[in-house]
């Protein structure tokens, strides 16, 4: 029988059973594919933004496009390269990064850099590395795996497990102090516990535990106390940032002024990190905005419907955590340019420029497809009937030759 191009190609894929091919037709190109144009969209964004600042501090022109090149290439490496993992793996992987990355963190309080009254960076050969940026989704994969053992091993102290790992997190990063990464790997870990099934004091408790933290905040850490009250009082302060944000969406209109011909940019200071989505707005418009919200929309709905029809507990709850960490980090960088929230110095997921922000969205984006992918059915059931497991989820049946991802069989 003769068979076109295309579907010879596909045939072999299919049966040749290599490492690439199961991984092609197991991943969700759709996040894989939005991922990917974020990505674009933030370098071609950055052809605008990144000269101005280069010129402003001496640097050669194309100084953060040449960097922001090199980022892109090997964290964009280390992205697909993290999708391959399987559940296992992942769980190992965060291990590793939560150790490290929390000790870093630590280290920060002794040998880190202080830049506007924090310690939040760490110094190394050419890079300057921001360690909450790592610490983030290890936390995350770390606190699913203690709810969703929670479902399956009885025995296993996995609630108290999850109860510490916020503190050991939260509080070294209010000793930087950095409130905008505590509240983002707060608000997470709420998500993660509402998920795995709280009851309704816990809800009221942690509402009234976020309500003191924040007042906590307010009272005795005088840099927040001091952006609160600009933010609720405008003539209180400096507010030169945010005003200059929102005058670039202004100039910007409906359409922007156009590539490279932005003017409020160059008395920004943090235009090219923090300020990126005001820089979008002022010379690509307010259309080119709302895509780019649509775009992260995009990924957060298909991102929440993959993890809810996972039928792994482990995956279904590290995919809604990773998906909530990536979706509310871009909220909040851009509620911030939109002067909506106080500014909490977060970037825009792979839009904004810097390493440390970019390699933290690899690999929880990495992280995110590796645990989205559709698994085989047996490799499910043989890791929910092992002795520490539970029963099978009920309404599943064990087909051989299928894969799940979704709750219902796909022939693999």
């Amino acid at each position: 029988m003769h068979l076109g191009n295309e579907g010879a190609k596909h045939m072999v894929t299919r049966a040749e059973r290599t490492t690439f091919g199961e991984w092609w037709w197991t991943i969700d190109r759709w996040l894989m594919f939005s991922f990917v144009a974020l990505m674009v969209s933030g370098f071609l964004f950055g052809l605008a933004a990144y000269p101005p600042v280069a010129n402003k501090l001496g640097l050669p022109t194309f100084h953060f496009v040449n960097r922001q090149a090199v980022f892109l290439l090997l964290f964009g490496a280390l992205m697909v390269g993290a999708s391959f993992l399987n559940p296992r793996q992942v769980r190992r992987a965060a291990i590793v990064l939560f150790i490290v990355g929390l000790g870093l963190v630590v280290a920060t309080l002794f040998v880190g850099a202080e830049v506007k009254g924090a310690r939040r960076w760490i110094n190394l050969p050419g890079f300057s590395l921001q360690p909450s940026e790592i610490l983030k989704p290890a936390f995350v994969i770390m606190a699913a795996w203690a709810f969703s053992e929670r479902q399956s091993r009885r025995d296993m102290p996995s609630l108290m497990i999850a109860l510490l790992l916020l503190p050991m997190v939260v509080v070294p990063l209010i000793r930087q102090p950095d409130l905008g990464q505590t509240i983002l790997v707060t608000t997470v870990w709420c998500g993660l516990f509402f998920l795995a099934g709280l009851h309704i004091m816990w809800v009221i408790g942690l509402a009234g535990g976020g309500i003191v933290g924040l007042f906590a905040a307010y009272r005795f850490l005088p840099h927040v106390t001091d952006r609160i009250d600009r933010f609720l009082n405008k003539g209180n302060g400096d507010t030169f940032q945010t005003d200059m944000a929102l005058e670039s969406f202004l100039s910007g209109g409906w359409f922007g002024r156009g590539p490279g011909e932005g003017i409020i940019k160059r008395s920004l200071p943090d235009s090219h990190t923090d300020f990126m989505f005001a820089v979008i707005g002022e010379e690509f418009g307010a259309i080119t905005c709302l895509l780019v919200v649509a775009l992260f929309g995009f990924i957060v709905v298909r991102g929440m419907i993959s993890a809810r029809q996972n039928a792994d507990p482990f995956c279904r709850m590290a995919g809604a955590g990773l998906v909530m960490l990536f979706g509310l980090q871009a909220f909040i960088n851009m509620a911030v340019n939109l002067n909506l929230i106080p500014p909490k110095g977060m970037t825009l997921p792979f839009l904004s420029y810097g390493g440390s922000s970019l390699l933290s969205v690899a690999i929880t984006t990495g992280l995110l497809l590796a645990v989205t992918r559709k698994r085989p059915k047996a490799a499910l059931m043989d890791r929910m009937a092992q002795p520490h497991g539970a029963n099978a989820p009920a309404g599943m049946t064990l087909m051989p030759g299928t894969a799940y991802r979704q709750g219902s069989p796909t022939h693999a």
